[in-house]
């Protein structure tokens, strides 16, 4: 039987290690895995060891979809594969594994060697221009020629990073064989503001809490953020990106407390204490001790009280508009980045028509998907190429079953 795997990067290249039978893997690209090369800033942060009770809920889009190969196939199984190969893992803050060389290309030679010597052949620089079924066989054109499967697994990743040969290809096929595509989005990506933050570019904030308020919705979170030339990214950033990817954020606020583990009144109480001690002093040089200078300017703006004011002088009002304009300081959005630069792509093939079992479609037989080319989008932290390789294990070793 023959079973044609078409994408050779987590999930193609781990359904290409269950898979039996004369398997042969489809790579557009000169190499294989060139999206995993860049994956946690080139360290390949491969999966998330948390407890399936806790690796659920970090799954955005496809939470239920997942539960039958994420236990299957959880985070230690998938550590158990790759250690037995040679490939030594470390464990870092919040539960993220990644290999201990620090390199995501012994990952890749980790998965391709799975893959090949499990009997798979990989064929590098072969774009798929076209597939077709006739007489139960899959027929594949190439820029290299044509090949004949009895079953087709499609691999082809999102829209995210186009570079690495992530160019939607996989929704065409699958609409071609009336399946549904839920409009791919930008996802684990930055948010462009209106306001002009391009003075504080490369500014990183810890501790502070974002909330994105958009089309009668809101949603927080707590950690780290950073500036951008025209907007903010960070992983609390990237999570809220996820979130309200589908939400008209044109009109939309990014809200943050640069104090969140102080109230209000404990606030007001240190900003009395400040502006006594350093009474002499302009408003401008006493909030350095609260804040980065940065972000001074901003602040002193939304509250409208000027920074030339000294400390001595300043009114119980003004000082009341400051305590709410750092925990309430206020950016107007504009969008979630273009998807060209998002870590990941959400949305992709309808899950109601694919087994959630085997990934097989419920409208071809011997059809496949796995990995990003689904309609399964989790948050930061090595969820998502959990859920690839999970994906990519359920349906090779369905399309390699003998029926």
């Amino acid at each position: 039987m023959k079973v044609g795997i078409i994408g050779c990067g987590a999930a193609g290249l781990m359904a290409a290690a269950f898979c039996r039978g004369d398997v042969t893997v489809l790579e557009r690209n000169e190499k294989a895995g060139k999206k995993l090369y860049i994956t946690g800033k080139g360290r390949c942060n491969l999966t998330n060891n948390r407890a399936l009770y806790e690796f659920f809920p970090n799954i955005v889009r496809g939470e239920k979809f997942m539960m039958s190969s994420l236990t299957a196939f959880p985070p230690p199984a998938l550590m158990e594969l790759v250690s037995g190969t040679g490939l030594r893992l470390k464990t870092e803050r919040g539960c993220r594994v990644f290999p201990a060389s620090d390199k995501s290309s012994d990952v890749i030679k980790t998965l391709v060697r799975l893959a090949e010597d499990n009997g798979a052949k990989i064929v590098l620089d072969t774009r798929v221009l076209c597939v077709t079924k006739q007489d139960d066989k899959f027929l594949v054109s190439t820029d290299n020629g044509e090949y004949v499967f009895d079953r087709l697994i499609v691999a082809t990743g999102g829209k995210s990073y186009p570079s690495t040969g992530s160019t939607g290809d996989g929704y065409k096929i699958a609409a071609s064989f009336g399946h549904t595509i839920v409009p791919p989005v930008p996802a684990l990506s930055a948010i462009v503001l209106r306001d002009n933050v391009f003075p504080l570019r490369g500014l990183s904030l810890r501790n502070v809490r974002a909330t994105v308020k958009a089309c009668g919705k809101e949603y927080s979170e707590f950690g780290e953020m950073l500036f951008t030339d025209d907007g903010v990214s960070g992983p609390i950033i990237l999570t809220l990106s996820s979130k309200t990817n589908r939400l008209d954020l044109s009109g939309g606020r990014l809200v943050v407390d640069l104090k969140p583990a102080l109230s209000p009144e404990t606030l007001d109480e240190r900003l009395t204490s400040d502006f006594g001690e350093m009474r002499n002093k302009d408003l401008a040089n006493i909030l350095s001790s609260l804040m980065p200078k940065a972000l001074i300017p901003y602040v002193l703006e939304q509250s409208g009280v000027p920074g030339s004011v000294k400390g001595n002088s300043i009114k119980r009002e003004q000082r009341f508009a400051l305590g709410y304009c750092v925990k309430n300081l206020t950016f107007s959005t504009l969008k979630v980045d273009d998807i060209e630069r998002a870590i990941i792509t959400s949305g992709g093939v309808e899950l109601k028509e694919v087994d959630p079992r085997t990934m097989e479609s419920k409208f071809v037989k011997g059809l496949y998907f796995a990995g990003e080319v689904l309609d399964v989008d989790a948050l930061t932290g090595g969820y998502n190429l959990q859920c690839a390789f999970a994906t990519g294990r359920s349906a090779g070793l369905a399309a390699g079953r003998q029926q």
